[in-house]
């Protein structure tokens, strides 16, 4: 499949021109300059062919982290059969811009200089000022008006083989487009829960219908990796994938977009998502906010999570509110304790028993001490995901359920309500990714949340649930 990078400087309109080429909204756009930092890859269909799109962060230089950027993006470039170099057609043209365009042209064949805001007929005058490029191929183009877009597909589809084409049934998308504004941030909540919600084990309410669920999706294991700014999840990331994928700096919030990747491991498919780090609320400003917006609907995705916290410090109370986001979205977890090799801290016995009182609704998760930095453990994990991931989607039999229940109950019986006897009459497990249980009973307001507890020990006690939270329905029978 051929590789389409997208390249210019900041703020010409790369990302903007991602997502119209691939018809939603996928990259975040916005006014400010160095918004994209990381790598993003989709897969685009032109016409009926399809093909890898890159977008890249800006070329830019000044600092440790535009530097970095401008590294990976060029290094994007030398990988990709065509370039989409695109340059502001509103400024006049920068020398800088022709080093860069003259050195890739060397590299790369098929490459073509776009110009983009060329919003009507009068400003199309300007693009003879860029055929000092001397580039073969030069397309002026309105991205944000949607104009003079189709040559540049038509130049593209022509470079697509022949093999890449695929079935017409593949290929029914809709023409409809997202309009969408940095503005429309809405100033969420995003940390205030309450305690007595973030409990394991809690009734949710789901159809009781067993699901069955394809297999080719099961094979496939979505892990998001979350935490505070600078605790290392881009380089836990690099360090996962032996390769910088991720821009790594110390700048606090380096990523904004969140940044995907995927690998085979044991015939499983296991696709990274490395969100942007999350801050106090009230130092979210800016385009952190919808990056956190971002991250929110990575975790409703996710199978898993990998919660990174920093070794080398303290656990801080936003550690904790981040891990709640984990439990709010009923994830199985792993917890990552990175910068393993520069942390004085305690005994690893006491880390892991101070870890334990402070993340009390992740008692189940498993922990890692790591250094992405050195690679220090960090192979270990793609083990531990596939452990999770099948206690995650495991199936307990219903005959296997009921005898631990009948056996529970036995040892300790459900309290009355109001002095009415409480009945549970069967469980059956009707869904999994997490594993979802209905408890058929007589009363199911009757169930306190102390005996689902209860249960949910009884059931770890014989099951190996490590890594997954478990959650109840309480339904009366023939509901």
């Amino acid at each position: 499949m051929k590789k389409i990078a997208i390249i210019g400087k900041p703020n010409v309109g790369k990302s903007s021109l991602f997502n119209r080429l691939l018809k939603q909204r996928d990259a975040i756009t916005s006014e400010l300059a160095g918004t994209t930092r990381d790598i993003k890859k989709k897969i685009v269909v032109i016409n009926d062919k399809e093909a890898q799109l890159i977008d890249t962060g800006g070329l830019d230089k000044g600092n440790e982290l535009y530097d970095k950027i401008k590294e990976q993006s060029l290094k994007a470039a030398d990988k990709a059969d065509i370039i989409l170099y695109m340059v502001d057609g509103k400024k006049i043209p920068d020398d800088e811009d022709k080093k860069i365009f003259y050195d890739l042209q060397k590299k790369v064949t098929n490459i073509a200089l776009v110009v983009n805001k060329i919003d009507n007929e009068r400003e199309k005058e300007r693009l003879w000022e860029f055929y000092e490029f001397g580039a073969e191929n030069l397309f002026g183009i309105s991205v944000s008006h949607n104009r003079s877009i189709n040559p540049l597909l038509e130049w593209i589809y022509d470079l697509l083989p022949d093999e890449d084409r695929i079935a017409e049934s593949e290929n029914e998308e809709s023409d409809e487009e997202e309009d969408f504004e940095f503005d429309d941030i809405e100033d969420d909540d995003y940390f205030e829960y309450d305690e007595d919600e973030i409990e394991e084990g809690g009734v949710f309410d789901y159809n009781d219908k067993i699901l069955e669920h394809d297999e080719d999706d099961l094979n496939h294991i979505k892990v998001a990796i979350i935490g505070r700014t600078n605790v290392g999840k881009s380089s836990l990331l690099n360090a996962l994938l032996k390769d910088e994928r991720s821009v790594v700096s110390s700048v606090a919030g380096t990523t904004i977009d969140p940044v995907d990747e995927s690998v085979i491991y044991k015939d499983k498919q296991i696709t990274f998502v490395d969100t942007a780090g999350i801050r106090r609320r009230g130092k979210i400003e800016g385009i952190e906010r919808y990056a956190l917006m971002r991250t929110t609907k990575m975790l409703q995705k996710a199978n898993i999570a990998l919660l990174v916290l920093d070794a080398s410090e303290g656990f801080l109370d936003l550690d904790e509110k981040i891990a709640g986001l984990i439990d709010k979205h009923h994830l199985g977890a792993i917890i990552v304790l990175n910068k393993w090799d520069i942390s004085d801290r305690q005994k690893y016995e006491e880390v892991v028993k101070e870890l334990r009182y402070k993340f009390k609704f992740l008692y189940y998760a498993p922990v890692i001490t790591v250094s992405a930095k050195t690679r220090l453990r960090v192979d270990k994990i793609y083990d531990m995901i596939l452990k999770v991931y099948q206690n995650y989607t495991q199936r307990i039999p219903t005959s296997q359920l009921n005898e631990v229940l009948e056996w529970a109950m036995r040892k300790h019986h459900l309290p009355t309500l109001n002095g009415q006897v409480i009945k549970i009459y069967y469980a059956t497990q009707f869904d999994i990714r997490p594993p979802k249980i209905a408890l058929i009973m007589n009363k199911p307001k009757g169930l306190h949340f102390s005996y689902r507890r209860y249960l949910t020990k009884q059931l770890r006690e014989v099951f190996d649930f490590e890594g997954t939270p478990i959650l109840f329905k309480a339904k009366r029978r023939g509901e």
